[in-house]
């Protein structure tokens, strides 16, 4: 079935096609942009949670040997303690 032919009049919707084509690069360059700008965000906000776990896990790692450290000590002391006990 053939549609029957078209009528070559004005179309019923008038489109600006200049302002359209003018306007569509710097739009979809204005979206570059904002997503450029989100991933960095988000680039950036993966860095500065890295770089709190690394603080995080250096603490912890301190306190640890720390701890180890004290208990040393206190073995040595009682070590010494016994050792000059008269016998």
């Amino acid at each position: 079935m053939n549609p029957g032919p078209r009528e070559t009049g004005p179309s019923p919707i008038s489109v600006d096609t200049d302002h359209i084509g003018a306007e569509l690069p710097d739009r979809s360059r204005t979206m570059n942009l904002m997503y450029e700008d989100l991933a960095r965000a988000q680039i950036a906000e993966r860095l500065e949670e890295a770089a709190r776990m690394r603080r995080i896990n250096r603490i912890r790692a301190a306190r640890r040997l720390a701890r180890r450290a004290e208990r040393a000590s206190l073995r040595a002391r009682r070590a010494l303690a016994l050792a000059s006990l008269p016998q």
